[in-house]
């Protein structure tokens, strides 16, 4: 049996989620049957670096799997392609050690997340959350930095998340504008059920001047969700990158 990690990406678009779930249609169960298939019709479970929601995309994602078949990396690879939908694609594939762990051996992700503040476009309306409104970037520029550190996300996590520790760490955080639109980018230790989503609809509320930037700080001290009156869409989305500790 040989360990491989496999490194894919997605269009989350048509998608119930990353994780599996009975009569759905999911990324992690399109994975899984054409590992079935190659493995010799053996169930073939996947263990992902995390998963995403519906309608997310990755660019980045990362997934462990172990495969009884004697089969080089390029062929996994290339087999891979030839058996999933055209929304999924295997970059890259990599033999790894045994006790190596997709999950668990993470040292940070990045998230993306993209908006358009102009014009409705029904052409990137699953890739770039349609807001549609003027928002004051230099007020979310200065809001962004309150993020940056190790701090009890509490107020930013979902009311589905029943961790009982919300403690994470961004190591950095940044927004690019391009014309009317946004790109806002998370990289840390790991992320809350929502919370990329939540802080950028905290961010939203920023620009919208429904809150001050300096608010942020509060929000954190308070740890009441019910502070962050906007989610922002899931559609605009995307798991950018991962990074580990040693592969």
């Amino acid at each position: 049996m040989t360990r491989y990690l496999i490194n894919f990406s997605y269009d989350g678009s048509n998608y119930n989620g990353y994780q599996k779930q009975k009569n759905l249609n999911t990324i992690q169960g399109k994975m899984e049957e054409a590992l079935k298939k190659i493995n010799n019709s053996k169930i073939t479970k996947i263990h992902s670096s995390g998963r995403t929601d519906a309608h997310v995309h990755a660019i980045n994602q990362y997934g462990h799997v172990d495969i009884q078949v004697d089969i080089t990396e390029e062929k996994l690879k290339r087999a891979l392609n030839s058996l999933l939908p055209d929304d999924i694609y295997v970059k890259s594939t990599k033999i790894v050690d045994d006790n190596f762990h997709a999950r668990y051996m993470v040292s940070s992700k990045e998230y993306l997340y993209k908006i358009n503040m102009g014009e409705y476009n029904p052409i990137e309306k699953n890739y770039v959350y349609q807001l549609c409104k003027k928002l004051n970037v230099r007020k979310m520029k200065k809001a962004i930095n309150y993020f940056i550190g190790k701090h009890d996300f509490t107020t930013f996590s979902s009311n589905e998340d029943r961790k009982k520790n919300n403690i994470r760490t961004i190591y950095n955080a940044y927004i690019e504008e391009d014309n009317d639109q946004l790109l806002i980018s998370f990289k840390g230790t790991g992320f809350l059920k929502y919370m990329v989503r939540i802080m950028v609809g905290a961010l939203i509320m920023v620009g919208l001047e429904k809150i001050k930037p300096e608010d942020i700080i509060d929000m954190f001290d308070k740890k009441d969700k019910s502070l962050v009156k906007i989610t922002a869409n899931p559609e605009g989305l995307y798991l950018y990158k991962v990074e580990y500790k040693k592969i």
